[in-house]
């Protein structure tokens, strides 16, 4: 049984499952070293779109049984040391206050047994090293997925594409496309819904990756900024409906987690139901999108990069949308709770005391 308050993850590790293709000797592999060395710190890192987040998910599934403590999920981001230890203060209920706040996470991991906590897209090391040094010697073992990890006393495992070691596709039917797409399985899934929508053939495809330059060398911005999935993203926002398109813009700018579907219509200023549902149909369809559970959407680092280019979003609006609908229906804070944190964060960039005054009131109901 997989134990997690965060309702948004509850669906996400069948899911990973279901998407799991060529990585049988990987999860074997991890799941061993997480059963000899337990409790461990272990570090997925790869480039974006390699199918971190995916492994974590199949890894966890996996080991559900064997966790009485349960497993945890965490998107973690850039968050600093104090948001960090928040976050898991507001998730197992223990003491928020300052000097409280890491011994009471440290007896509350101390009870209930072994138990995985999964800290999803890591990217401060500094805040990571300091919040595992703090809660290390606890039964619980942490798993983080990263792009670049440099953080010693960490198992470090590379995660490549899957299957690239040994020539073969994990994607039988756009496996002429797997050498162009350097195997990136992000890439190929999204080429391969492209296809079995029958949106374009593998000819047609390979044609308009080879004219748009995928075979150009030139230097990229950073790991998530991926000419394989930028260019597919391309192909498909010549085809999207206006209203395909600013959904898609507003799940690449909200920087929490999944956003249910009233939510994502209201911020992208689609109003009619029909509407709704043909756009997000079609962004299902072409894999620009995930669900993590029914009515729940987000997308994945790399069409998030690509996506962002393209749009933009105030981000007073997201912050003040979450912020009213939090204020108004309190029961929803802990579905809602990584987008509490992208607020506060934001409110602590724009040094606003009323914002920060009112993520301090929610937070602490969310305590409460």
């Amino acid at each position: 049984m997989v134990h997690s308050v965060d309702a948004s993850q509850r669906a996400l590790f069948p899911a990973a499952l279901r998407g799991l293709k060529g990585r049988n000797a990987e999860l074997t592999t991890l799941a061993r070293a997480v059963r000899e060395t337990a409790p461990t710190r272990l570090a997925l890192v790869g480039a974006g779109g390699s199918g971190k987040s995916v492994l974590a998910a199949a890894l966890a599934h996996r080991l559900a049984g064997e966790l009485p403590g349960g497993i945890h999920w965490f998107r973690v981001g850039a968050w600093d040391f104090r948001t960090l230890a928040e976050m898991l203060a507001l998730r197992f209920g223990t003491s928020r206050e300052r000097h409280a706040l890491v011994p009471a996470l440290r007896a509350f991991l101390a009870q209930g047994g072994a138990r995985l906590l999964v800290l999803d897209n890591h990217e401060d090391d500094a805040a990571m090293a300091r919040l595992l040094d703090a809660l290390s010697g606890t039964p619980a073992t942490f798993l983080v997925t990263a792009r670049r990890c440099l953080l010693a006393g960490v198992l470090i495992f590379p995660v490549t594409a899957p299957l690239i070691t040994s020539g073969r596709s994990a994607f039988p039917r756009v496996a002429k496309l797997t050498r162009m797409l350097r195997w990136n399985p992000l890439a190929l899934d999204i080429a391969d819904a492209i296809v079995v929508s029958r949106g374009a053939s593998v000819a047609e495809l390979s044609r308009f990756l080879e004219q748009s330059g995928i075979a150009t060398v030139h230097v990229i911005e950073h790991e998530d900024d991926l000419p394989e999935v930028a260019l597919l993203v391309a192909w498909a926002w010549r085809r999207l409906s206006p209203a395909s398109r600013r959904m898609l813009g507003v799940l690449a700018h909200v920087e929490g987690d999944s956003v249910d579907v009233t939510s994502l219509a209201q911020l992208a200023g689609v109003r009619q139901a029909r509407v709704r549902e043909e756009a997000l149909a079609a962004l299902e369809r072409l894999h620009l999108v995930q669900t993590p559970m029914r009515g729940r959407f987000t997308v994945h680092a790399v069409v998030r990069h690509a996506v962002r280019k393209r749009t933009s979003l105030a981000p007073g609006e997201v912050f003040q949308h979450y912020v009213s609908l939090l204020e108004e229906h309190p029961e929803r804070l802990m579905v809602e709770q990584t987008h509490l944190f992208a607020a506060m964060d934001h409110a602590h960039r724009t040094s606003d005391l009323q914002a920060m005054l009112r993520i301090e009131r929610l937070l602490a109901q969310l305590g409460a």
